[in-house]
C-alpha cells in the first residue's frame, strides 16, 4: 500500500536538513532511493517538515533506519521528530523540476 510520511523536525534548519541530504549521497532533484515516488521539504515556523510517498510503509522503514545514524551525526535529536503515516488514495508526479 502506498504511504504518505509527514515528518515535522523542530529546531532544525534548512542547512541541517542540506548536510543529511549531501552525507547521505542524495542531490537535489536528483533520483530517490528504490520505493521512494516523492519528496519535498520546507521551512516551518520552528523548523522543517518534509513530505514523502512511498510505494510501501515497509519499503520506507528500511530507508530510515538506515538514514537514523546520519541524522544523528548533524546533532538531530530523535525524540524531537514527530513522523505522521496517511494511506494514499491516489498521487500524480511529473518528470520536470522546477523550485
Amino acid at each position: 500500500m502506498t504511504v504518505a510520511i509527514q515528518i515535522d523536525i523542530p529546531g532544525v534548519t534548512l542547512e541541517e536538513y542540506d548536510e543529511v541530504v549531501e552525507i547521505a549521497g542524495f542531490l537535489p532533484g536528483g533520483p530517490l532511493p528504490p520505493g521512494a515516488l516523492f519528496h519535498w521539504v520546507a521551512k516551518t515556523d520552528d523548523g522543517v517538515r518534509i513530505i514523502n510517498v512511498w510505494a510501501s510503509q515497509g519499503e520506507y522503514d528500511e530507508f530510515a533506519e538506515r538514514q537514523t545514524e546520519i541524522i544523528k551525526g548533524v546533532g538531530v535529536e530523535l525524540s524531537s521528530i514527530k513522523v505522521q503515516f496517511f494511506e494514499v488514495h491516489n498521487y500524480l508526479s511529473g518528470t520536470g523540476r522546477r523550485g
